[in-house]
């Protein structure tokens, strides 16, 4: 029996929303404020019941409709066409014949064998006499509060909502269900959950001892196995006989202090007579009375000498175990039939290597966590939200939830979807397009999954200038209606000629993109031997292959660009296509089907352009044209060049194209050369050289 989703309705920006849960461990991610927090706020405030809600936890458009009908400004429909206004959670509950049902028997709906479906719902809404007296009070107050409903309803929203009730549907007819607010059927059995929250009260300040205080707390629910009572017995045996001694201590310490209360005895001493005892509680001597210290090298040190990183994980640790001990209950109680534990954001004061640690060991952590002495084991489900690209590179791709705001409100999207999208056309990956994506989503790509932009780079060159670039563009050509390209969220990634492989990705992410690519044109020329002479097949045809060569060269008849082609749904021999194509026909955006031309698209495909009379065919000799006096006339001051045909190039006997075919060494270190080789001029940066035409025009248009 498992949660297998968790809707909800209403409650901030999850207005229309639904998270699907995977049996042990689902892994939510997105960027920040996407709903994460307010998921767990949510459980806590409907499930738990452990704080109020409130007129804040209200969706915008839920307040809208409300502040209508209360006001006025829309009249109230009559009962029998009126759908109750309010918030919902509900958990969608899944199970086999294979599971116990006893304690979920109350909240089964049909009799039919093939609907394996509960649906537990959590509202918080008004009925139609609760709306209609809000609308008649507000009337009669409104002008206390200036006409204002929302202010009236801010203030009054508990008064008319109430509690929540708690119900179960028909899966099949909602109209159906059973009231279990009404009935008084408890969930206790049904549903534990617990939480984790980011607000964690460790601290490295003096005197914090905040793990010594769990300590104290997970002592006193120890006491389930045999081994853990032998234990326990062994230390209240221990703590009586400490008592006796302490008492005779303390009659002779206080002795003074007890003579002079005697004095005040009046007629009978025996009212102030007084004996001081020792009394520890075993139960209370925890408390304040035990000290987690830490081991360095031959010195064992206070807690709060340590790292935050460490006492947060730490903390977490012993945080698990007492919410694992409340899951598993004691030995003569049977724990609820669903336990669900939410951590949020692990990360918190982590260096990567910690965060890797974690990721790796949770799921053993609370494998083990569930198993109780009597061998029964308890039914548990995690949920852990997370900013850190570290843990997502190392978890489960199929258990990532990815969570985004569309519209004002927060969606979430499955990984699993994503390789259905590459598996859908025969259900394989024939291309191992899904298999490369999760092997390159590696620690530096996994924080695509947490940029707002992303730029999509063929090799090393481009993706060390690029901040460069960026810093160029802000200087020289800022916008005053956005963000400086250089301070937005936006993620720099190498994925070689292989752009199209991301596609689907992209979609998934739905995040504005800019893929520089190059032209890679090239001329068909007929292939030879090493020896020069001309190939044939077995036939006697001529055999031809492809050489490369600028796009303004007579002979250029193709790109081998594949991502261009596939974007542009053209083929290699289309290379003028390419040359003549105007801007805005290289924005995109996806229709569901397919990617289609719009000058509103999410999607931008720069590649070269033609600069000063020239026309580059990759980012190397496009740079060369129009920066030649970068390189000045020393080789030996760009060590990634050639000299021999850097001397060519400057001379004028090699063109661009020649210069970038044979003259760079090691792409990596040109950029660095040049980045060594910059110069600035009063507030500019990189004054010395300019930026090719085409990452600047996609560079100002990702930045809008």
């Amino acid at each position: 029996m498992k949660i297998s989703a968790i809707e909800i309705s209403n409650f901030r920006l999850l207005r229309d929303f639904r998270l699907d849960l995977e049996n042990d461990l689902s892994l939510v991610i997105g960027k920040n404020n996407t709903g994460k927090t307010s998921l767990l706020s949510a459980l806590e405030k409907f499930v738990s019941e452990r704080s109020k809600i409130t007129f804040d936890d209200f969706n915008i458009v839920l307040r809208e409709k409300l502040k209508s009908l209360i006001s006025g400004e829309e009249p109230i429909p009559q009962e029998d066409k009126y759908t109750p206004l309010g918030m919902e959670l509900k958990l969608i509950i899944s199970y086999d014949e294979n599971d116990d049902l006893g304690q979920v028997a109350p909240l089964i709906m049909s009799l039919d064998p093939e609907d394996n479906l509960i649906n537990l719902g959590f509202e918080y809404k008004l009925t139609h006499k609760q709306l209609t007296s809000f609308h008649t009070d507000f009337q009669e107050s409104k002008d206390n509060y200036d006409e204002d409903a929302l202010l009236y309803l801010s203030e009054n929203q508990q008064k008319y909502f109430g509690s929540i009730i708690r119900k179960s549907y028909l899966s099949t007819d909602e109209k159906i269900y059973t009231d279990l607010t009404k009935e008084k059927i408890s969930l206790d059995e049904v549903i534990s959950f617990r939480a984790i929250s980011a607000k964690r009260n460790v601290t490295n300040k003096d005197n914090d001892k905040t793990l010594s205080g769990q300590t104290a707390t997970i002592y006193k629910r120890t006491e389930e196995s045999d081994e853990q009572k032998d234990t326990v017995n062994l230390f209240k045996k221990t703590l009586r006989g400490a008592d006796k001694s302490l008492s005779a201590i303390y009659q002779n310490m206080f002795s003074k202090l007890l003579t002079n209360v005697d004095r005040f005895g009046g007629i009978s001493l025996s009212e102030t007579s007084l004996t001081i005892a020792s009394t520890l509680q075993h139960r209370e001597l925890l408390d304040g009375n035990t000290t987690v210290l830490y081991r360095h090298e031959t010195h064992n040190l206070p807690e709060h000498f340590n790292g935050l990183g460490y006492m947060n994980l730490i903390s977490m640790i012993f945080e698990i175990d007492l919410l694992m001990t409340s899951f598993r209950k004691a030995i003569t109680e049977r724990p609820a039939a669903l336990n669900l534990l939410f951590i949020e954001e692990p990360e918190a004061h982590t260096h990567p290597q910690m965060q890797y640690v974690f990721i790796k060991n949770i799921k053993n952590l609370l494998a083990d966590g569930v198993k109780r002495e009597d061998g029964l084991v308890v039914n548990l489900q995690t949920i852990i939200t997370t900013h850190s690209s570290h843990i997502v590179a190392e978890c489960d791709f199929d258990d990532i939830k990815y969570m985004k705001r569309v519209n004002g409100c927060a969606k979430c999207k499955n990984l699993k979807s994503l390789r259905k999208e590459y598996e859908k056309e025969d259900g394989k990956d024939q291309n191992n397009h899904f298999k490369f994506l999760k092997q390159y989503l590696t620690l530096n790509r996994a924080e695509l999954f947490f940029a707002e932009k992303a730029i999509l780079v063929e090799g090393d060159t481009e993706r060390i200038l690029l901040p460069a670039m960026m810093k160029k563009i802000d200087q020289e050509s800022p916008a005053k209606d956005v963000a400086p390209i250089l301070s937005q969220n936006i993620s720099i990634i190498e994925v070689g000629a292989h752009s199209q492989v991301f596609e689907k990705f992209i979609r998934f992410l739905g995040i504005k993109s800019l893929i520089l690519t190059d032209i890679d044109s090239g001329r068909t020329v007929p292939d030879t031997d090493k020896d020069g002479k001309p190939k044939f097949n077995k036939k006697g045809d001529a055999i031809y292959t492809s050489e490369k060569c600028p796009p303004n060269d007579p002979a250029a008849d193709h790109t081998s660009n594949n991502a261009l082609c596939f974007f542009h749904k053209k083929n290699r021999q289309d290379l003028d296509y390419f040359l003549k194509l105007e801007n805005n026909l290289k924005i995109f955006t996806h229709n569901e089907e397919t990617w289609v031309a719009s000058e509103d698209g999410y999607l931008y495909t720069a590649y070269q352009t033609e600069e000063n009379g020239y026309r580059g065919r990759s980012f190397e000799d496009a740079f060369f044209s129009i920066n030649k006096a970068l390189l000045g006339d020393d080789p030996a001051a760009f060590p990634s060049l050639i000299a021999k045909h850097f001397t060519l190039y400057i001379e004028g006997t090699h063109s661009p194209f020649e210069f970038a075919e044979k003259g760079v060494d090691k792409k990596t270190t040109l950029a660095i050369d040049i980045l060594l080789n910059s110069q600035a001029k009063e507030a500019f940066s990189f004054s010395n050289w300019k930026t090719p035409a085409y990452i600047q025009e996609g560079l100002v248009w990702l930045r809008s």
